[in-house]
């Protein structure tokens, strides 16, 4: 049986064949129904079909890319394949992903509220097989376990562990360390920093040891430093320390934004890329409802805006935090739920972009081995590539001018 397609864009007809048992399926792809047999034409696309045969022929799978000359110079194929190619930059260590494994383990470092939340999510979504909880507060630490342990018959079924030792995170595939001390009133940024410091050189030597294949993902605040710290203490490639950036932050960005012109989140897409404060960058130049440029949506809905109603905006996403420490004293769900997409894009490999405290070294101008959010593709290797987005000039001095900021922040630090 042969098919021809006269058409770069070919469709698509599955026809399920039954040569008594078993039932054996055959893909198909033509141009047209005028592409069929005559004796098959008349069926509707995209639908199941079925006809007795007497014997049983082999598999058929029609080969509709190359008929459609998909390496064809000039070819839309050939196209996307070299903006495939140059989409994502690369980062040192970066590879393919290591052989399927059957079992992950998940290391949280941390039991306060943010480090239950994101244990939470990620048993209630399945992400891992085991669970190990690590803190210095012993009694707590066993609280925490034990009223996980006691929910068993409503998860999945991950073992969970919990000790002071670290030991017990022996071969974890990813370790979240959410563990560090809270910015008191009137505290410096940079003393905030120097006392995290002190408690990941106890921390992050430790996970390593026992783990050292892992990638680590860094949770606790300021998280761009502090990622950077990670970084430096841990040895490890730069592919393989991951900070949470400003994922949230981008989420939440989402949300105001959906809110504001009434339409579900999941349809708005757009990043809050820098730092993960008061210097984040709104990138509104790649921002989209629908598919369709944010500005350009505006428009047509004749929807009026300024510069200020988006200064407002972007405002509200710096502040979302403190607006839920001032009403409730701690966050916690969201950046559970944010982690949870984290683990998810690492553990099942599926490459989602996400943005994310990376080694911004080479990306947009910027010089410095300093760790700020950019969107990242992310997999079982860690960070693969980094997307290389194009900015706008006021976009790129802005983020220029957050990574200066966080570079002075990183120098007075005692990390080599």
């Amino acid at each position: 049986m042969s098919f021809s397609t006269n058409s770069a864009v070919a469709q698509h007809y599955t026809i399920q064949r039954r040569h008594g048992t078993p039932t054996t399926t055959l893909l198909l792809s033509v141009a047209s129904s005028a592409a069929l047999p005559t004796s098959q034409k008349g069926f509707r696309r995209g639908a199941m079909f079925t006809r007795e045969e007497k014997e049983v022929k082999p598999k058929l799978v029609f080969n509709w890319r190359a008929q459609a000359g998909e390496h064809a110079p000039g070819s839309a194929f050939e196209m996307a394949e070299k903006v495939g190619k140059q989409l994502f930059q690369t980062i040192p260590g970066s590879g393919p992903p290591p052989a399927v494994k059957r079992t992950y383990k998940v290391t949280v470092v941390g039991v306060g509220n943010v480090g239950m939340a994101c244990a939470q999510t990620i048993l209630t979504q399945d992400l891992c097989d085991e669970l190990a909880l690590v803190d210095v507060v012993e009694e707590k630490l066993k609280g925490e376990m034990l009223d996980l342990q006691h929910a068993a018959a409503f998860l999945p079924g991950s073992k969970i562990m919990a000790d002071t030792d670290y030991k017990v995170t022996e071969g974890s595939d990813l370790c979240i360390v959410t563990a560090g001390a809270r910015q008191r009133e009137g505290e410096s940024r940079l003393a905030l920093v120097e006392k995290n410091v002190t408690l990941f050189k106890n921390i992050i030597p430790q996970l390593v040891k026992y783990s050292p294949d892992t990638t680590l993902l860094i949770i606790s605040n300021p998280v761009d430093a502090l990622t950077y710290v990670a970084y430096k203490l841990s040895g490890l490639p730069p592919n393989r320390v991951i900070g949470s950036g400003t994922n949230l932050d981008s989420s939440r960005f989402r949300w105001l934004l959906a809110d504001h012109l009434h339409v579900n989140a999941q349809n708005v897409h757009g990043y809050i890329v820098g730092e993960h404060g008061d210097s984040s960058v709104p990138l509104w130049s790649s921002v989209s409802v629908g598919g369709v440029p944010f500005l350009a949506f505006l428009k047509h809905k004749q929807i009026e805006y300024t510069i200020d109603t988006l200064t407002e905006l972007h405002k509200m996403v710096v502040d979302g935090a403190y607006e839920v420490i001032k009403l409730k004293g701690y966050t916690s769900w969201a950046i559970g739920y944010s982690v949870a997409s984290l683990v998810k894009s690492l553990l099942r490999d599926q490459r989602r972009i996400h943005p994310v405290s990376v080694c911004a070294q080479g990306f947009h101008g910027i010089e410095d081995e300093v760790y700020l959010s950019l969107p990242a593709e992310i997999g079982r290797t860690g960070i693969i590539g980094v997307l290389d987005n194009p900015l706008t000039d006021d976009e790129r001095a802005q983020l220029q001018k957050s990574a200066k900021t966080l570079t002075e922040v990183q120098k007075q630090l005692d990390i080599y």
